[in-house]
Order: C-alpha cells, then structure tokens, then sequence
C-alpha cells in the first residue's frame, strides 16, 4: 500500500502542478465512486502545494474537494440505484442478499441513514463507498447530496489543513492516520463475515428440520 502511496504522489504532483484545483475535484470525485485513491494523500498534498495560509486551505480544500467528493458519489449512487438494486433484486440471491436484506437495509436507512451518509465521510475506507448502498436502499437524495458535501467539506478541509501545516513534511500526517485503515478495514471483513456466516446458517436450518423427523 505504502508503495502505491509513493506512485501516487509522483502522479499527483505532476497533476496538480497542471491543473491545480480541477486536478483535485477530479481525483476526489474518483475516490467518492468506489475507487480507493487515499484522500488522505491527496488533500494534505494539495493543501501544501495548492495554497498560502491555513485559511486558504481550509476553504479551497474543503470546496473542491466536498465538490469532487459529491460529484463522484452521485454517480456511485446512481449505480447502487439504477443498475445494483435491479440486479440484487434478481440476483441476489447467488450472493447471500435476499429480498428481506433489501427491506432490512430500507428500514435501517430509514432511520439512520441521515447520520450514515454524514459521519461516513469522516472515516477512511467507508467514505469511498457508502454511496453505492445508499443508492440501493434509495436514500433521499437531496439529503444525501447535502450530507455528503457537509461531511466532505469538513474532512476535505481537515486535510487541507494538515497539510499547509506539515508543510512538506505533509506526508507525516498519513503516516499518522494509516495506523486507522486496519481496525476499520477489520471491522469491515468480520461484518461481511458475520453476515455470510449467518445467511449459510440459516439456509441449513430448514434442512435439519426436514431431515430429522425421517431420522426416527
């Protein structure tokens, strides 16, 4: 990963010393449609390299970035809602989601969806992805569109910040949160784990009930 990172860097640079902003309103926009390019790289480099004073910082790299970062996550959400809801709908089955998941998933976003879309944006690895099953459950979208933009501003901000301050030992500050990616990339395996586990369980559980009266 960390020798990704440095390709990334070498990339990035290039970039954002040609198209400055727009380079960074299209790199978030990227990793807000499922793909994993580390905000925290990105930002931090473009508040060291792209701005003046912290203020700066705070203000174009929570702008551009909240604005790429919603960009990409409309088009993410479009897939989970136009082109990923038919399909689990259809198909879901072959992957352990069945119709009752999609109802659970409705009714839990119901709720807690408002907070979801929002504090997901704050959290490594589950940024780059909420979108899309917020798009199947059919989040409101004006909600989620605002939400969105509120909690990228803030994060996109942060690191905007971080880096005008680290200057440029900004990559210090990804070496500080990295240590955050594995409990939450951890968090994230033992929860589709469980949810695999529990699914196969409860296909075998009929069977037994079948299988056991013609036993005695």
């Amino acid at each position: 990963m960390e020798a990704f990172e440095h390709q990334l860097v070498a990339f990035l640079d290039t970039l954002l010393n040609t198209i400055g902003w727009a380079g960074v309103v299209v790199i978030m926009a990227l990793e807000s449609a499922n793909i994993p390019i580390p905000s925290e790289v990105t930002m931090p480099l473009a508040g060291w390299m792209l701005t003046d004073t912290i203020w700066e910082a705070a203000w174009h790299g929570g702008l551009f970035g909240a604005l790429g970062c919603t960009l990409g996550s409309v088009i993410s959400y479009a897939l989970g809602a136009y082109g990923g809801r038919p399909l689990l709908e259809r198909y879901g089955k072959y992957i352990f989601v069945h119709e009752e998941d999609l109802e659970r998933a409705d009714r839990w976003f119901a709720r807690w969806g408002d907070w979801a879309a929002f504090i997901s944006r704050l959290l490594p690895i589950v940024r780059t992805f909420i979108s899309f099953p917020a798009g199947v459950v059919r989040m409101n979208f004006a909600r989620f569109s605002v939400l969105t933009f509120v909690g990228s501003f803030i994060w996109c901000s942060a690191l905007a910040v971080g880096g005008r301050i680290f200057g440029e030992n900004w990559e210090q500050l990804r070496a500080i949160m990295r240590p955050f990616d594995i409990p939450i990339a951890i968090i994230i395996l033992a929860g589709i784990g469980w949810y695999i586990y529990r699914h196969i369980g409860r296909r075998k559980r009929p069977e037994r009930a079948v299988t056991e009266p013609d036993s005695v």
